[in-house]
């Protein structure tokens, strides 16, 4: 069997978006699945548009997912010397020819051809045809190189996500492969990478399904096998529309920084154009085992940040507490959290976790135990009454001596309960604005566990 090997190629002209990282997701997970290798390649031959910055961010958002590639990066613009020989040997071959059109000139067949109602394209003046005068060559212009497109006859290929996909030749006109001053156009280079590359399978958005066509064609005419083709449906906002700006991050690095975790996006990805069964919760190494081209899905992926947020809960709730902490506590630094003197981080996470969607929201959740308790005046005369004020007094006797874990502590309470004759919202909320000076919190025993006793004494006895 032939050893797999995909690539994602990226355009750095623009941050790694989610349908470029679900993209590299399948092709990283399709030549997992097979023990092949899965190629990084960097498409950056627009010099207009490439930027350094935009290469540094899709790097960064492969590392941040860990889809890791075997071979690469590789870049385009290094690769310079290799397409100019492939240009010369196709124009030696007779596949490739020199056009001195203008760009004015082609402009103007484009446009006689529009009036007449026909599909605007170049008209072949210069291509070379058995028994036809070319016109004279003009002194002043440098050619370009264009593709000898066959004229008759069709492209058909087996699409492992559209089926059967067949665009005539006469619907293409003859691809400029190289500009005047030398270098390779995008089509071009594509198809030599993945001829150099030995790419088996090139699984793309299928914006590029116009592409393929052309790609085929060159590397028919340069003797190149053909890797097997799958153009993925684009991901839609939960509107319909086309992802976009607007429906709010579009670059994936900006989930991190909102508090997703990498194995819930990676997740939520796998899921948008692909299904296994009903599993929705799956690990990467069994998303690897089961992932084939067969249960890719045709139509649109609507992207619903609900469900994400939906995984991610699931996620953090799964995550190691220490892991948590280590996210959280930038985040709960900038926001002025105090660490001295209050619970450990990792255990507090832990009790938190469970309705926290991301990073960010148990992060704030938690700031109730790293900052200096300041409860409403009118919140504490309404719950710190004269019938609670004794059940506190005894409430703070006991905690001196009580062994400190959940379930002495709970005991403890419901004897001080009984013995004043309360309920225990009686004493947890006062306890609680005490404590965090807020109302709202997991169970009073839990919270009173994460606290060291000297601290939870002396605050208590502040209000005795």
């Amino acid at each position: 069997m032939t050893v797999v090997r995909t690539r994602f190629a990226p355009s750095p002209t623009g941050y790694l978006h989610l349908g470029g990282a679900r993209t590299a997701l399948y092709c990283w997970a399709f030549a997992r699945h097979f023990g092949g290798t899965f190629i990084l390649r960097i498409e950056d031959t627009d010099l207009e548009r490439s930027t350094p910055e935009a290469v540094r961010a899709i790097i960064e958002g492969m590392e941040w997912l860990g889809l890791h590639h075997d071979e690469g990066p590789f870049y385009q613009m290094q690769r310079m010397e290799r397409y100019r020989q492939v240009v010369k040997q196709m124009l030696d071959a007779g596949t490739a020819y020199h056009c001195y059109s203008s760009p004015e000139e082609v402009e103007a067949m484009r446009e006689r051809m529009r009036a007449s109602g026909d599909k605007p394209r170049y008209d072949g003046t210069w291509r070379p045809e058995p028994g036809k005068a070319l016109p004279a060559v003009p002194a002043d212009r440098t050619p370009v190189v264009r593709f000898k497109n066959p004229l008759d006859g069709e492209v058909s290929w087996d699409d492992v996500v559209k089926g059967t996909i067949t665009i005539a030749n006469k619907e293409m006109d003859d691809l400029v492969i190289a500009r005047p001053d030398g270098t390779p156009t995008y089509n071009f280079c594509v198809a030599v990478d993945d001829w150099d590359m030995q790419i088996t399978h090139v699984l793309r958005g299928d914006d590029h399904v116009n592409n393929t066509p052309r790609q085929i064609n060159i590397l028919n005419a340069i003797g190149a096998p053909l890797p097997k083709y799958g153009h993925l449906p684009m991901i839609l906002g939960a509107d319909g529309e086309k992802l976009s700006k607007r429906h709010g991050a579009v670059s994936v690095m900006d989930y991190p920084a909102q508090g997703y975790l990498p194995e819930a996006m990676l997740n939520y990805l796998a899921r948008l154009g692909w299904s296994h069964g009903d599993d929705e919760i799956f690990t990467m190494e069994q998303f690897c085992q089961w992932f084939d081209l067969n249960n890719l899905t045709k139509s649109p992926a609507q992207f619903n940040p609900e469900k994400l947020n939906w995984l991610n809960n699931q996620y953090i709730k799964l995550a190691d507490n220490d892991r948590l902490a280590s996210l959280a506590r930038p985040r709960m630094l900038t926001e002025g959290a105090e660490f001295n003197h209050n619970p450990p981080l990792a255990p507090v996470l832990g009790l938190m976790k469970e309705r926290a969607n991301t990073i960010n929201e148990l992060a704030d959740a938690a700031m109730l135990f790293y900052r200096t308790p300041q409860a409403d005046p009118a919140l504490l005369a309404q719950h710190l009454n004269d019938a609670v004020k004794p059940a506190l007094a005894q409430f703070a006797e006991r905690i001196e001596t009580v062994e400190w874990h959940k379930p002495a502590l709970a005991a403890m309470i419901k004897e001080v309960l009984t013995a004043h004759s309360l309920k225990m919202p009686q004493l947890a909320m006062p306890l609680r604005l005490i404590l965090v000076g807020q109302l709202q919190t997991p169970a009073i025993d839990a919270v009173l566990e994460l606290f060291d006793r000297d601290v939870v004494l002396a605050r208590v006895r502040k209000y005795l």
